[in-house]
């Protein structure tokens, strides 16, 4: 149910009539069907099962049941019933698995929702398919019994042949880190670099206005390749989300990268907070601790942008149908790119735009300021100019750059927050704790209070500035919030693309500097 399994237990009656075999306790198909293979994996193991009536239930019966982890235990119950097995050998365990028909135990999905299960309810450990085995021991204080054929099962609970229990690693076996593209690819935009480097610290949303072609798209699909490792804490709720959902690689134990998902823009609601009949994790929870990258962000229908707001704000989604609630985890890192106008070209050098003015605001009003306000950073991007694409430009800064100094960054805040459990970094910081550990310089706090009062600005603008600011000091090793830091925090906020496209309708440019460009040294 959702990220977190349930028990069921699987009962089974043997009694006198016609032969017959039927599964009750709200099974779906696969479920159903398992009384087929169940039969056959039997006969085929070399079992011969007594011709009486079989009647399987599964309870609780008011939760439906699906998938195909049903098979194994309802093979072992119905052995038990037949007198082969002692049932009182079959208490201290859980068990999952699918059966072929020769009697082969095959994978399943959610075996690290079955281990918690089974250590969190008292059972002494899990018998589940061997391939499922290292994702079960990343549950610690329970026993791992992996089997790979029903009949290695039966003689192990009848006591004639004991099965091993897995041996857990010092480290769990993870797949190789794929090579992932460099920000030295990317040539030209410094300010776009910096604000990625700002918001891959401290966990910050972020929202890219440019023309088509300007490295956008580009930038943020670099950004995984600088953002730092994540912890065991965060690469076991993560690995809980894609075990439940069967996307774990062949061999791959733990999720050890940090999720990247860029869904296209004709993506449904359901589809972006999870849902449907299963109620399965959308692609919100698919970047847990991750990316979520939304191009082309105007194009989303608006009623998919406006789920974003309470997921954005507490970091998990709440379902609620008509016979479960369910909540997924959720606490994702806001990419966005988008165009300034329908066609791109709006106040562009060179390139004409072909959109009335009315048509621009209205492209723009698709992202509504409720949606606004929770991004920490607003940056423009220009078009690359020709001596920054010539070969004879400077060669770009690598990813290893950016990662090194974000890796500092992160490690001052997880040295922050180790007291504070699901706290991994600044944008998560609960707003008891912003007192306690955003100090402010003198001048920075009134840099702070002047923003507030001439813009009128939200108290959840106040927080989110205070967690950019002390980003910034993170990554500059500043013992407090300096005042450079809180101006460039306020100046990300204040670079809003509705100010900045009004004041290019009336026909002059917005007197705002670049925040960035007091950061980059002149090349």
């Amino acid at each position: 149910m959702g990220v977190d399994a349930v028990v069921v237990e699987c009962e089974v009656d043997m009694a006198l009539g016609l032969p017959y075999f039927n599964v009750v306790g709200l099974p779906e198909g696969a479920v159903r069907e398992s009384k087929v293979r169940v039969i056959s994996a039997l006969k085929n193991a070399g079992f011969e099962l007594p011709q009486k009536r079989i009647t399987v239930n599964l309870a609780p019966a008011e939760l439906r049941k699906e998938g195909a982890a049903f098979e194994l235990p309802i093979a072992l119950g119905v052995l038990a019933a037949a007198r082969l097995i002692e049932a009182q050998n079959l208490e201290p365990f859980l068990f999952g698995g699918e059966l072929s028909l020769d009697g082969t135990v095959k994978p399943i999905k959610g075996v690290l929702a079955l281990a918690a299960a089974a250590r969190d309810n008292g059972y002494s450990g899990v018998m589940v398919p061997t391939a499922n085995a290292a994702e079960a021991a990343l549950v610690e204080g329970i026993q791992i019994l992996p089997i790979s054929h029903l009949r290695s099962a039966v003689e192990h609970l009848t006591g004639s042949a004991v099965l091993p229990a897995y041996v857990r690693a010092a480290r769990p076996q993870v797949v190789e880190r794929a090579a992932m593209p460099d920000m030295a690819d990317v040539r030209g935009q410094p300010e776009l670099k910096l604000a990625m480097e700002l918001a891959a610290a401290g966990g910050h949303n972020l929202l890219m206005c440019g023309p088509p072609g300007s490295g956008k798209t580009m930038l943020a699909r670099r950004l995984p390749g600088i953002l730092p490792e994540m912890a065991f804490s965060e690469a076991l709720e993560v690995t809980k989300i894609y075990s439940v959902l069967g996307l774990l690689g062949e061999e791959q134990a733990l999720m050890c990268e940090r999720p990247f998902r860029a869904p296209h823009h004709t993506l449904s609601d359901a589809g972006l907070v999870g849902g449907g009949p299963t109620a399965r994790p959308g692609e919100l929870s698919l970047a847990h601790h991750g990316v979520l990258f939304l191009d082309e962000l105007p194009e989303f229908r608006k009623n998919v942008l406006e789920v974003l707001r309470q997921p954005l704000e507490e970091g998990a989604i709440h379902l609620a149908r008509a016979n479960q609630h369910i909540t997924y985890p959720c606490r994702v890192m806001l990419v966005a790119a988008m165009n300034p106008c329908p066609c791109g070209y709006f106040n562009v050098p060179g390139r004409t735009c072909t959109c009335s003015e009315h048509r621009v605001f209205d492209y723009h009003s698709k992202v509504s300021g409720p949606l606004l306000d929770r991004i920490d950073i607003t940056v423009q991007t220009r078009a690359v100019e020709y001596h920054q694409l010539s070969s004879t430009a400077p060669p770009e800064l690598p990813s290893h750059h950016y990662r090194q100094r974000v890796a500092i960054a992160r490690e001052r805040q997880r040295e922050r927050f180790k007291a504070e459990p699901g706290v991994h970094c600044n944008a998560q910081m609960p707003v008891h704790l912003l007192r306690r550990y955003c100090v402010l310089a003198p001048r920075a706090e009134r840099t702070l209070e002047l923003a507030v009062r001439h813009h009128g600005l939200s108290a959840r603008a106040h927080d989110r500035i205070l967690k950019l600011a002390l980003t910034r000091s993170d990554l500059e090793g500043h013992a407090r919030i300096e005042d450079v830091d809180m101006q460039l925090a306020v100046d990300c906020r204040m670079l809003d693309r509705r100010s900045w496209l009004h004041a290019n309708v009336q026909g002059s440019r917005s007197s705002r500097s670049d925040p960035f460009s007091r950061l980059i040294e002149p090349s």
